[in-house]
């Protein structure tokens, strides 16, 4: 399978992954509680202008508005007989963007977690979950997506799931998990076990990594951890914008462009090859990065130490700190 990502990478050293998806689309008017997928087709020129802005800002990959497009998060919405459309129908609205950038952007299918916890925690099989994966990545693929995003994920098993689907539609893919329960997910996966996840599978990731989580200095040494259990791996980090703070009734993100900009030197000089910006992250934000990683030349990697003194304190422990399997807790499934 052709792997776009080494390919650019080995054109520009680092790459600039897309900012929020969320965030950006509720500034533009999606309502709690709607399906974000949704606007595919009902608002496709909302999300192009998201793709838009990113791809302005200096990004070099971009995600489509696909994150909740398994049947079984789109059954929350009355929309599970539609998988196929509205991930084709994502990807084309970034290809159209991607397409017309004027450089070389790729398009990323941006899977997430189908919500469901797989057997024995479950009533989700394995094979149901990689059936779930092939359906949407193949809408993905049929859009014009070049690599299957899979996205904030918590349980090695989904994981694989969702990787072996991308392998049987015939795209590369990458996985980040979310480091959001005492370093490790919320399944008790450190850090430094992420690339293992992939080890047995016929086709290896292009790209492993992070996501999401709680702030930019917890997700930064979760990337030290994972950088120096295979410092020859591409890894991503895409951290959110600071920390998130109740106004009211909305969430603010603490994160300015000056920290984010800061957050991709460190992110850099601690071993990532793609950095983007998760929750909170605007296109503003995505510029300071942009500029902050084109002047940036590499410099020495930092401990935890360094990354509070220029970020901001930790919010969770290190995973070295905590146990896997007492960090574990019950996920909610959603109401069909």
């Amino acid at each position: 399978m052709e792997n776009p990502i080494d390919a650019l990478i080995a054109e520009k050293g680092v790459l600039l992954a897309d900012g929020a998806t969320g965030t950006n689309l509720f500034a533009m008017g999606l309502e709690a509680g709607d399906a974000p997928e949704l606007w595919n087709e009902t608002a496709p020129e909302k999300i192009e202008a998201l793709h838009q802005g990113f791809v302005d800002a200096g990004a070099d990959i971009i995600l489509t508005n696909s994150f909740g497009g398994t049947r079984h998060r789109l059954k929350l919405h009355h929309a599970q007989d539609r998988v196929h459309e509205i991930n084709r129908k994502a990807a084309q609205i970034a290809r159209g963007v991607a397409d017309t950038a004027g450089r070389r952007v790729i398009v990323a299918g941006s899977v997430g977690p189908t919500g469901e916890l797989l057997v024995p925690l479950g009533a989700m099989t394995y094979d149901e979950a990689v059936a779930a994966f092939v359906e949407q990545i193949e809408g993905l693929k049929a859009g014009g997506a070049e690599v299957a995003w899979i996205e904030t994920m918590s349980a090695p098993d989904e994981i694989k799931a969702a990787a072996e689907a991308a392998i049987k539609v015939g795209l590369p893919y990458t996985y980040t998990g979310s480091f959001d329960t005492a370093g490790r997910t919320m399944m008790g996966l450190a850090p430094d076990a992420i690339h293992e996840v992939g080890d047995q599978l016929a086709q290896h990731p292009v790209a492993v990594g992070a996501n999401c989580g709680v702030g930019a200095s917890d997700i930064l040494a979760s990337l030290l951890d994972m950088s120096a259990a295979r410092p020859d791996a591409t890894i991503i980090v895409k951290g959110n914008c600071g920390i998130p703070e109740f106004r009211g009734s909305e969430i603010h993100y603490s994160g300015t462009p000056e920290l984010m900009a800061d957050y991709a030197r460190l992110a850099v000089d601690g071993g990532a090859r793609i950095v983007g910006g998760c929750c909170g992250t605007s296109f503003g934000h995505l510029a300071a990065m942009r500029a902050a990683i084109d002047g940036h030349t590499k410099g020495e990697r930092p401990n935890v130490e360094a990354i509070e003194a220029r970020i901001g304190p930790m919010r969770n422990k290190l995973a070295s700190q905590s146990g896997g399997e007492g960090n574990r807790r019950e996920r909610r499934r959603p109401r069909g």
